[in-house]
């Protein structure tokens, strides 16, 4: 704001450094929240104190004389018109400032509140405009098709901060609320109102702390952003308090988890994609790893509690796991993010992760890899096929239902029969040829029928295991289908 200011006085043609060096300052009233003006203490060649008030809203440096040579008589005109053209640029969504002087006595040192609340010449209005970043209109776009809910506490003026939100796009038609009306209302209004408006203007650092107490009344997972010693208590307060790199205070940043290095707000809806990235990856991981596990295990108990041969011995499970864990199950930590993951709703902060759904999902494909095991298993000695040739076939059919199983999990959301999902990422596609051709080794290396008691299993026999994946996934795809279409969305809960 101070260098779009001296940017103002240079374009007016006014020589900045003379004008500093002619009228030293002596002292100042800081800008304050509370009476909202900066008042400075200049000296002139003649000796007098000259006081000009500036980084003012208007109705903190009235009331005031017009500049000469308008009469006297028409001061209050003179701050009618003032509000009416100061209301015009705030809607239009300029921050406006009065600039306004007082001569003192000469020999006057120092600057006190009283010297500035009156008598005063205004000398003009000033509106300043900081239009919205591209990227931050894009956005609060996502925001909101995600689900959360953006709202803009700010000092300006009202009209002013509508017409900033009206320009973000924070909501199609923001309600605007003063501090003043904050204060006139009791607990249960004060909370109403945070929920319904959108923008709070004339906010002191009280306002910005109780506000972010009653959104978080009702489970909302609040996140706030500043950058000044008045908004530590907030920050401190919410969830996740967000602190500016660049222009943010050291107060600021101490009382916040997270500092925005580049002090974009973009980069924390980028922060919110990768956060919903990282929870994707890690639920499929878990919907991956335990049904796999489970299938397996599940396998070895039955078979023991109805007395029937083992179809897998320990040490061909330990190949499984040693092989599909590493080479398969690591490959979803690298998916990119989702289709559609920033306009799905808010995930509810009480979700557990191991949620009804995920422990269905767990059931579910533990079951259906039991049948395909033993089902291969009683198919092949049915044939009369030696047991380890059987065994053989029940590990290639573990690791081939895992396989096509993986390919189902990479999306938990939507469906996985697609182009993108059939080919996968580069890191799928190295973990698959890595288990295939473990696999081949597994079965035809006559080192590893020593090892792991394994044979070799004829081309007609591979196609079978193969269908028996393929079918796996198609069932998968059918439950996860007919899942979303009764599973509710979750409910909004993020702000």
């Amino acid at each position: 704001m101070e260098g779009a200011l001296l940017s103002l006085a240079i374009k007016a043609g006014l020589d900045v450094t003379d004008a500093r060096a002619g009228f030293p300052r002596l002292d100042e009233i800081p800008f304050d929240a509370r009476h909202r003006y900066m008042a400075t203490l200049h000296a002139d060649a003649r000796a007098r104190r000259l006081s000009p008030t500036s980084r003012g809203r208007p109705s903190g440096c009235w009331p005031c004389a017009p500049a000469p040579p308008r009469p006297t008589t028409t001061v209050r005109s003179s701050v009618t018109a003032g509000s009416g053209r100061s209301r015009l640029l705030a809607a239009d969504g300029q921050r406006v400032i009065a600039i306004a002087r007082r001569t003192l006595a000469p020999g006057t040192a120092s600057l006190t509140p009283s010297d500035v609340e009156g008598g005063l010449v205004l000398l003009g209005l000033i509106g300043l405009i900081d239009p919205p970043r591209p990227e931050a209109i894009a956005a609060v776009a996502e925001c909101r098709a995600a689900g959360i809910r953006v709202k803009m506490i700010t000092g300006d003026h009202a009209a002013t901060a509508r017409a900033i939100a009206l320009q973000l796009g924070l909501a199609d038609d923001p309600v605007a609320v003063t501090g003043q009306e904050l204060d006139a209302l009791d607990d249960a209004g004060f909370h109403r109102r945070a929920q319904e408006a959108t923008v709070f203007a004339r906010t002191t650092p009280e306002h910005k702390l109780r506000l972010v107490e009653s959104l978080q009344r009702d489970g909302s997972v609040i996140a706030m952003t500043g950058d000044g010693v008045n908004d530590a208590p907030a920050l401190k307060r919410a969830d996740v308090g967000v602190a500016m790199g660049g222009k943010g205070t050291e107060v600021a940043k101490e009382a916040s988890e997270m500092v925005l290095a580049d002090d974009n707000f973009a980069s924390i809806v980028a922060a919110v994609r990768e956060g919903r990235t990282v929870y994707d990856n890690l639920t499929k991981v878990i919907t991956w790893t335990l049904p796999t596990n489970g299938g397996e295990a599940m396998t070895i108990i039955l078979a023991i509690l109805f007395g029937l041969t083992l179809p897998v011995t320990p040490i061909q499970i330990l190949w499984i796991n040693m092989v599909t864990a590493v080479a398969l199950g690591l490959t979803l930590a690298f998916e990119p993010t989702e289709p559609g993951a920033m306009r799905r709703p808010a995930r509810a902060p009480t979700e557990r992760l191991l949620s009804g759904r995920l422990l269905w999902r767990i059931l579910f494909v533990s079951v259906l890899m039991v049948a395909g095991t033993f089902g291969v298993y009683a198919w092949a000695t049915g044939r009369g096929l030696s047991v380890e040739t059987a065994r053989t076939m029940v590990v290639n059919t573990l690791v081939v239902m895992e396989i096509f199983y993986l390919f189902s999990v990479r999306y938990v959301h939507g469906p996985s029969m697609t182009r993108q999902g059939v080919f996968g990422t580069r890191a799928v596609l190295i973990g698959v040829a890595a288990v295939v051709a473990a696999q081949l080794a597994f079965t035809y290396l006559p080192f590893m029928h020593t090892v792991f008691e394994s044979r070799p299993v004829d081309l007609a026999d591979g196609a079978a295991i193969v269908a028996i994946g393929v079918a796996l996934l198609v069932v998968v795809e059918i439950e996860k289908r007919i899942a979303a279409l009764l599973v509710p969305a979750p409910k909004t809960t993020a702000g």
